[in-house]
């Protein structure tokens, strides 16, 4: 009987790897011991607990109705102890890499893409950080912001993403009445949907040479997301810019008003400081320009 109150560690090892196994040679194997060491700490065990774990026979060891329940019972707890350490021990996670973006190009296009671009298993960690104006990287908040504009910014390295083509797009209804193909000035009547800037209406109409007049029926929202969600409403006409919003028109919730597509003057842009060369950050930055090199035209 057991003279202790714990059995020997290193016995309760010897004795699962021999049930396992099925041998003490092989579990000494495993064990990188002896065969000698196996058996003396098994007896160990034996001897702790006052009775036989196993049935030796030529070819190996069996347990016995005894052995069979101990077995379980210590697999049991040195499984619940190797759960208690995961949850304590330090964790060892890899860098994140926090990017400044709008809400409506995070929920647009890179929340629907974060899996694509981290890898399954993740093999980067990226963390949206959702804002409305524009970062400075420079207070280290971020370590990295896509922009909308033209790329030219002081103080930061500007890599390009994509570029947008623009359409008008409406509500299945609408888009029905209109007839899918309308005229330019016939679409100009409709309630134009838009955010603070104008001017994309004011270039897609001149492309038909039609002059953009505000209505009492336009409709004006800060982000482009919620453009779109009027649109989807029924509330008017908004343009669509691909690929940005590509998705809501594969969803059937928007569809094409007309066939005339001009380019935005406007593309998205990954943004850095000059010399910031962070090798993990590096790395989202090529999942992102490898990601969008089909986009770059």
């Amino acid at each position: 009987m057991h003279s202790s109150p714990m059995p020997p560690i290193e016995g309760l090892t010897a004795v699962i790897e021999a049930h396992r196994s099925g041998s003490f040679s092989a579990a000494a194997e495993a064990l990188g011991v002896t065969h000698g060491a196996i058996s003396r700490r098994v007896h160990a065990v034996e001897h702790w607990l006052g009775t036989a774990l196993f049935e030796r026979h030529g070819r190996g060891v069996r347990p016995t109705p005894a052995g069979q329940r101990f077995i379980a019972d210590v697999g049991q707890a040195l499984s619940a102890i190797r759960d208690s350490a995961d949850r304590w021990r330090p964790r060892q996670e890899m860098p994140t890499t926090r990017i400044s973006i709008v809400p409506s190009f995070a929920r647009l296009w890179l929340i629907p893409r974060l899996p694509a671009l981290q890898g399954v298993p993740p093999q980067l960690r990226i963390e949206p950080v959702i804002e409305h104006r524009v970062a400075d990287l420079g207070d280290g908040r971020v370590d990295l912001a896509v922009r909308y504009g033209r790329g030219r910014w002081s103080g930061v390295e500007a890599r390009f993403l994509f570029s947008e083509r623009l359409f008008p797009v409406a509500a299945p209804a609408l888009a029905t009445a209109l007839g899918g193909q309308a005229q330019a000035a016939r679409i100009a009547e409709e309630a134009l949907l838009h955010d603070s800037d104008t001017s994309q209406w004011r270039a897609w109409l001149a492309e038909s040479g039609v002059r953009f007049r505000a209505k009492a029926a336009d409709r004006r929202f800060e982000d482009y997301d919620l453009v779109l969600a009027a649109a989807r409403a029924g509330l008017g006409v908004a343009l669509l810019r691909s690929p940005l919003a590509d998705d809501e028109l594969a969803s059937g919730g928007l569809m094409r008003v007309s066939r005339t597509v001009i380019r935005n003057v406007s593309g998205h842009y990954l943004v850095s400081l000059p010399g910031a060369r962070h090798p993990a950050h590096e790395r989202v930055a090529a999942a992102l320009l490898a990601l969008t090199v089909g986009l770059r035209r």
